[in-house]
């Protein structure tokens, strides 16, 4: 079930073919590009420790940031080293809908390459409110972060939410970005858009919740879940990831409810080739020097 393409009905199914995110066959045939385009996030997970260098190889990390017009650039390098990439997507270092970099890079890449996948990945407490620029910027599939469906598990996980100004914690924080997250889910998917569900498996704190994420998401139209380990570091830096067993247990329970992606790589926000490959091209595609701009 793992490898199990969306129903045929869904009118943008035949992107996950080409879509090694999201597919587990195209996993090893088919190239994705990262652009590290947003520069801020609008909550705080406990895990989540955003970073600039070229050494770890996890979510949250890149070279630096590009302004929107040099992303461009990028891509059509990155297209000269691996004529195998399918997909621009944006995850990072920041959240993509925190700011409108993202949004108007997707812009000018859907409007330069428009054969590419457009691949969002945000945390869900914006994504309702832009669901329409989101689908106008030619994005087809998204990803979206959801740890938890019930406030008491995620208050845990998300330390903070900033949203419109307003700082929220505890209890009232997670409730809100949930609230927002399933929203937005079911606005996006209904413009017409792909949504995979990202679930960080932390033992002691969702382990045992696994399944009612599944189920909720995929009853506001998500299409795919991936459970991926815990990385310990910022405040989670003591807490273990989950054991192999404890994994497949997750897999398992959430696979009940929908198909389960099983290749991911936690990639930085600034990864280049085909996944399975194990090749990452971006040493190469960022050799010289690349222009950042300022976010403070």
């Amino acid at each position: 079930m793992g490898s199990r393409l969306l129903p045929p009905n869904n009118e943008c199914s035949h992107l996950v073919k080409q879509h090694p995110c999201f597919n587990g066959e195209a996993h090893f045939k088919y190239g994705r590009i990262h652009l590290p385009v947003s520069p801020a996030c609008n909550i705080q997970c406990r895990f989540c420790k955003r970073g600039f260098n070229k050494w770890e190889q996890r979510p949250g990390v890149s070279r630096s940031l590009l302004i929107p017009e040099k992303a461009v650039e990028i891509v059509e390098r990155a297209l000269e080293l691996c004529p195998e990439i399918t997909v621009a997507g944006i995850a990072g270092p920041g959240d993509t809908l925190a700011t409108d970099h993202a949004l108007e890079t997707f812009e000018m890449v859907h409007k330069r390459f428009p054969g590419l996948i457009n691949c969002l990945s945000t945390n869900g407490l914006m994504l309702g409110e832009k669901a329409e620029r989101v689908i106008e910027a030619g994005v087809k599939t998204v990803t979206v972060t959801v740890n938890a469906v019930d406030p008491r598990v995620l208050q845990d996980i998300c330390a903070y939410i900033v949203y419109n100004g307003q700082y929220m914690t505890g209890e009232l924080a997670a409730r809100w970005l949930i609230t927002a997250q399933l929203a937005g889910i079911k606005k996006i998917t209904r413009l017409g858009a792909i949504v995979k569900i990202n679930t960080v498996l932390i033992p002691g704190v969702n382990d045992r919740h696994i399944e009612e994420v599944a189920r909720v998401v995929a009853g506001v139209g998500a299409s795919v879940i991936n459970i991926i380990p815990l990385i310990p570091q910022y405040e989670m830096e003591r807490n273990r990831p989950p054991e192999c067993h404890e994994l497949n247990s997750a897999r398992l329970a959430a696979e009940k409810h929908l198909p389960v992606f099983r290749h991911c790589r936690q990639c930085r926000a600034d990864a280049c080739g085909i996944p399975g490959a194990e090749i990452d091209l971006a040493d190469v595609l960022y050799e010289q020097r690349v222009p950042t701009f300022s976010h403070g």
